[in-house]
């Protein structure tokens, strides 16, 4: 395996999972635009840190389910019902969010960094979503639970994490009016992703059974 596939990976996966406006990247946008960017990279170093956990802890978890494959099958069917779950509640059932493009105050004129940890901090999507990637790829041969390539994919996950963040930063004002439309369509376009992910891990069910 190439030493630069976990790199990639890291970087691509952690772009794809907070490419969509949500609450930490549209408030290190607000606060680059009120505030400056040099705040707003204050705020992106301390959610960084916590992704930097996060997804270590991820790892980790996803090391122990790779060595205990009776697990990770239980861990699929009760995934499955989960992600089933949550497709029907996000495309059925949810509320479609009110978007007003003042909701998104930010009072307080502390320390940025403690609240980009903040609010990392209470963004569990990431644990998940990094066991899900790298035992996905480790399925695959794409990537091995090794002290490189773990290092590797973590450094790929803060440099493409940053990179997004940056972007929000320097080039909101481009984009925010396209925003309103991620907006108003958020529940439908979790409830998709989540749909695609149940019907993956049915497949891969009936694949183990049959």
């Amino acid at each position: 395996m190439g030493s630069i596939l976990p790199l990639f990976f890291g970087f691509f996966s952690a772009s794809i999972g907070i490419a969509l406006p949500g609450l930490i990247n549209m408030t290190a946008a607000k606060v680059s635009i009120r505030e400056g960017r040099d705040r707003a990279l204050l705020f992106t170093t301390g959610a960084l840190i916590i992704i930097f956990f996060q997804t270590l802890s991820a790892i980790i978890f996803a090391r122990f389910l790779d060595s205990h494959p009776n697990v990770v099958v239980v861990l699929r069917e009760v995934g499955l019902v989960i992600f089933i779950l949550l497709t029907i509640y996000f495309l059925f059932l949810a509320r479609k969010a009110k978007t007003k493009k003042e909701e998104m105050k930010i009072r307080s004129k502390t320390n940025r960094f403690f609240l980009g940890m903040l609010l990392s901090a209470l963004n569990f999507f990431p644990v998940p979503y990094y066991v899900f990637v790298t035992i996905l790829l480790s399925s695959n041969h794409l990537f091995t639970f090794e002290m490189m390539h773990e290092f590797l994919f973590l450094t790929g996950v803060v440099l493409g994490s940053f990179a997004v963040f940056y972007y929000y930063i320097n080039f909101f004002k481009r984009i925010e009016s396209k925003t309103d439309f991620f907006f108003k369509n958020m529940n439908t376009i979790i409830g998709s992703i989540t749909g695609i992910i149940a019907l993956i891990t049915l497949i891969n069910i009936i694949k183990y059974y049959y």
